[in-house]
């Protein structure tokens, strides 16, 4: 991956709501631009196609602030949501490294129909004229410690900044355990949901796990440590920790 998108890490933040950022807006070339980049991402899973579509934010029923929405549909095969979230976590910052805010919007719905994939979720995007508008300082975010959501040696430059992958909600469904293997599980506390409808949570948690993985791969591959990867089914069964992906390093 791009190593821009290692730094973009550190920069981003989720723009709940689109508030005193500049009265900028995104050109016609960045949208085409972002089309164009979209098409260039490594999937997490090849066989599965997807693709983007940018409509005016007045289009959907989300009502941040954004300028657009960016539309993430899938083919509906086996992994299609974590490969939605692996790829738009690239997106995502993709764009903050143009300075475009972005806010992943998970209850969003929109009329745009697309034949033969199915609408997963959206973006909500704005241009950003003020660098001090995003975030200052990464680890004043609230997030699970290292100790809470790992288990096993630490990689320092892995361990320390996956756990800063957005998540619905900021549930952060995820949990490692490194014995010699990186395995990563889908994980949550029994009765734990946080405000997501019940039958939602295993839905946004498994995009959840798709986009910590993203940040799983750009953090080893910022360091130079080479990997293999195998990922395992998950069809969003509700237990308490369902493995999704374990890595052999080199």
């Amino acid at each position: 991956m791009d190593k821009t998108l290692y730094e973009m890490i550190f920069k981003r933040k989720s723009f709940h709501i689109f508030r005193n950022v500049g009265n900028e807006s995104i050109s016609g070339a960045e949208l085409d631009d972002t089309q164009s980049a979209y098409s260039e991402f490594a999937p997490l899973n090849p066989g599965i196609k997807t693709t983007i579509r940018i409509v005016p934010e007045k289009q959907t029923n989300c009502k941040r602030g954004g300028e657009y929405c960016i539309l993430l549909y899938s083919e509906k095969k086996d992994g299609y949501l974590q490969n939605i979230g692996y790829l738009g976590e690239q997106l995502d910052l993709y764009l903050v490294s143009r300075n475009i805010g972005t806010l992943w919007f998970g209850i969003g719905k929109t009329e745009e129909p697309f034949e033969e994939m199915e609408f997963v979720i959206m973006f909500s995007v704005r241009k950003i004229s003020d660098d001090s508008k995003y975030r200052r300082d990464m680890f004043k975010s609230k997030r699970k410690s290292v100790e809470e959501i790992w288990e096993g040696e630490k990689i320092p430059g892995v361990s320390d900044i996956v756990r800063f992958a957005p998540s619905a909600c900021n549930s952060q469904p995820w949990y490692v355990k490194n014995d010699g293997e990186i395995s990563v599980y889908r994980h949550k506390k029994p009765g734990k949901r946080g405000i997501m409808p019940a039958d939602k949570v295993s839905f946004y948690n498994r995009i959840d796990i798709g986009i910590f993985i993203c940040f799983m791969d750009i953090c080893l591959e910022n360091l130079d440590i080479g990997f293999e990867k195998k990922l395992y089914s998950d069809d969003g069964e509700d237990k308490e920790s369902v493995l999704n992906a374990v890595y052999r390093l080199d």
